[in-house]
């Protein structure tokens, strides 16, 4: 049907054409970057920025159950930066894919887990722009043994990567690494182009400055004036390294908070002081700008509990806010244990969230369980007939 009409109106094909045309130039075309002004004298600032999120992302009030009776609790809307590119990662990979493209690169090699939101973002951004994802995939398995429930891995199959399973254990720097070098020198030499590794969560000095330009549209936003403190969820440290630097760069007073969501507070102080040092930013230290909250993994990094799924739901039924079970879940009770068992560690009392995205790993089957026992006991019903009829 859509073919039939398609081809019998030609004035509305080359009309939605040319219009279609002309937004993708104006949001994928490659530009020049100039980094905000009190961040001049930044060193590597990138050259290049492709446009791909959808920006500004809004603020409202969140009227979340559990927070102290004083908190006035708000929500940066990050997990609206699009739709299949919704989250942080695409403004971190505005840059890293700008500079891909500058350097003639014809495809991109990342890696994370097998519920990666960056991997989804990437190999979606990827095909956007024209180019070739290849993704290096932490599992379980050595293969997919059910094509049910697949979460990330859906956008990132209709997109087209070349997926690689590799040990769920899987080092950085000793295991993957090596392997993306590899696979970039044999693409090179298949194809004569270049091709662009970006580290997990795209968490480089490239892509930090995704969050250094929200933090230029936060101030835009009077967060520095209306917030006390901000609260993120920490994965793989970009996201709160630009965060910090902005904050520290100009001269703003709000309290930084991350909740890890993996590894620990060491390993993303580290992650964010070689940041700044790879950025030839003096005279501060992670330890001063960042509050790094442990204790909310839960089980380990992408395992959930019928308690996280309940948490999950009630936030969902109560506000309608989708949070995920590996990022934003775990740091929405991060933060709401914290302001409600130690408050002294908040400078104030009136608080951002930024919601970091991850709505994809809802559909990897892990919540299902609660929401059958949910929808089970009275709460969907058939009408078929005169009455509706409890389906048991």
């Amino acid at each position: 049907m859509l073919r039939r009409y398609w081809s019998s109106h030609s004035n509305f094909q080359l009309r939605f054409c040319t219009y279609w045309s002309q937004m993708s130039v104006k949001h994928h075309s490659v530009s020049n970057y100039q980094a905000p002004e009190w961040a001049k004298d930044i060193l590597r600032t990138p050259e290049k920025r492709v446009k791909l999120a959808l920006l500004p992302t809004p603020i409202h009030k969140w009227r979340l159950d559990g927070l102290p009776k004083d908190v006035e609790l708000f929500i940066k809307r990050d997990d609206m930066t699009g739709s299949t590119l919704s989250g942080n990662k695409v403004r971190k990979l505005e840059f890293i894919l700008g500079d891909a493209l500058s350097r003639g690169c014809k495809s991109v090699i990342t890696c994370g887990s097998i519920q990666s939101n960056h991997c989804r973002a990437t190999a979606v951004a990827a095909r956007e722009l024209g180019l070739d994802s290849y993704l290096l995939l932490r599992n379980k398995s050595s293969s997919l043994t059910c094509f049910d429930n697949l979460g990330n891995l859906l956008p990132s199959m209709l997109c087209g990567s070349q997926i690689y399973f590799i040990p769920k254990n899987s080092k950085y720097e000793t295991t993957i690494k090596p392997k993306q070098k590899q696979l970039a020198r044999e693409i090179e030499e298949k194809t004569g182009n270049p091709a662009c590794c970006i580290p997990v969560g795209g968490s480089n000095s490239i892509g930090v400055f995704g969050y250094i330009e929200a933090w230029k549209e936060m101030e835009h936003q009077n967060v520095c004036t209306d917030f006390d403190d901000v609260v993120i969820a920490c994965g793989s440290g970009g996201s709160i390294a630009g965060l910090a630097i902005g904050n520290y760069l100009t001269g703003q007073k709000i309290k930084l908070h991350a909740v890890s969501v993996c590894d620990d507070k060491y390993f993303f102080h580290e992650h964010v002081n070689q940041m700044l040092n790879e950025l030839g930013i003096s005279g501060a230290q992670s330890e001063d700008l960042v509050d790094i909250i442990d204790g909310y993994k839960g089980e380990g990094y992408g395992l959930t509990t019928k308690q996280d799924h309940e948490f999950l739901h009630n936030i969902a039924s109560t506000t309608g806010i989708l949070c995920d079970p590996v990022y934003t879940g775990k740091a929405v009770k991060g933060m709401i244990t914290e302001l409600n068992n130690t408050p002294g560690r908040f400078k104030g009392n009136r608080v951002l969230y930024i919601h970091t995205g991850g709505v994809f790993g809802l559909f990897d089957s892990t919540i299902n369980s609660k929401l059958e026992r949910k929808y089970s006991n009275g709460n969907m019903f058939s009408w078929f007939n005169d009455f509706p009829e409890k389906i048991a």
